[in-house]
């Protein structure tokens, strides 16, 4: 079978921009888009370069944009992506810079990785003062990272991310579902993990996830760091750090539901900005057009039914044990 490949081209050396350049190459049963790529550069064009190592899903350098969608070259089957996309396209990873053709610049991921610290911190000293010691051996067995630790370090998440792709500084899937894994090691010293969640607090931590999945459709291992990143914000609620709006969004969200047995979007705005006199003034136009629209409750209106059903919930969920 003769297929056709749309490949990304960039050459800094002589291209301004990017652009498609197709290619026509006969395929057999069985390939993988990596494979497919090699005898294009073999073949066709020498020039051609991306980077690959183990063909085995491990080392994650192979990582691209096949028909719009980050994967590992190696472990994609070329037959598949034709059945289902009637195409073969393939880019780099978005979000990071372009080298060339299909090799990004991963500095500013690893940047965000040594940002959080991976490593285990053990003594009383702060995370900022500690360096990176053996690891010993722990005494209870192995703890449960919820597969996190699972991770090749691809960057598909952070190139599949949509709030990297506008915010540059958002320290990224990756790095959070990292900070996951630490807190999950009981080796781990309580201060310690105090302080990296206290680290991610500010703009561009935890709380700007905005939990669209994509980190989850994309990870080649199943790591699944949204999932991370709301153990990283139930994890902050529990220890008091609610000063944040993403905080105060969830508690007020919580805290209303119990209450009325639904979400009343009048006084949301008002849990989210707290007591502070100018945030009030800048939500009161939203509330005259929620009260405009009907979607303020009426504070005499009748009791939902079940709402003692309701309430039961929150109390047994008080009463369980963390996960």
């Amino acid at each position: 079978m003769r297929l056709t490949f749309t490949i990304q081209r960039f050459n800094p050396e002589v291209d301004a921009t990017s652009h498609a350049e197709e290619f026509r190459l006969d395929v057999g049963r069985g390939l993988t888009v990596l494979d497919a790529l090699i005898r294009l550069k073999n073949e066709c064009d020498g020039s051609l370069s991306l980077r690959y190592s183990c063909r085995s899903a491990i080392c994650g350098s192979c990582a691209m944009e096949i028909n719009g969608s980050e994967k590992l070259a190696c472990r994609t089957s070329l037959r598949r992506e034709f059945e289902r996309h009637g195409t073969v396209t393939v880019a780099p990873l978005r979000n990071l810079p372009v080298i060339k053709d299909l090799i990004v610049d991963m500095a500013p991921f690893w940047t965000k990785i040594q940002d959080v610290h991976p490593w285990l911190v053990t003594s009383s000293r702060s995370v900022q003062e500690q360096v990176p010691a053996s690891v010993k051996t722990q005494s209870h067995g192995r703890p449960h990272f919820h597969n996190v630790d699972a991770c090749i370090m691809c960057g598909a998440c952070v190139a599949a991310c949509t709030v990297h792709a506008v915010s540059k500084k958002f320290a990224g899937p990756a790095a959070l579902a990292k900070v996951d894994r630490f807190l999950a090691d009981p080796r781990e010293s309580l201060f310690a993990k105090r302080a990296r969640l206290s680290a991610l607090q500010d703009d561009h931590g935890m709380w700007d996830c905005t939990r669209c999945n994509f980190c989850v459709q994309v990870c080649p291992k199943d790591v699944k760091p949204m999932e991370a990143i709301v153990r990283l914000r139930r994890a902050s609620i529990e220890q008091g750090l609610t000063q944040t709006e993403g905080a105060r969004h969830i508690i007020g969200f919580s805290q209303l539901i119990e209450r009325e047995g639904r979400l009343n979007e009048a006084l949301m705005p008002l849990k989210v900005v707290g007591r502070e006199p100018r945030r009030l003034l800048h939500v009161l136009p939203l509330g005259v057009r929620m009260l405009l629209k009907g979607k303020v409750p009426n504070p005499f209106g009748h009791r939902l039914p079940g709402l003692d059903q309701i309430r039961a919930i929150f109390q047994r969920t008080r009463r369980m044990p963390p996960a």
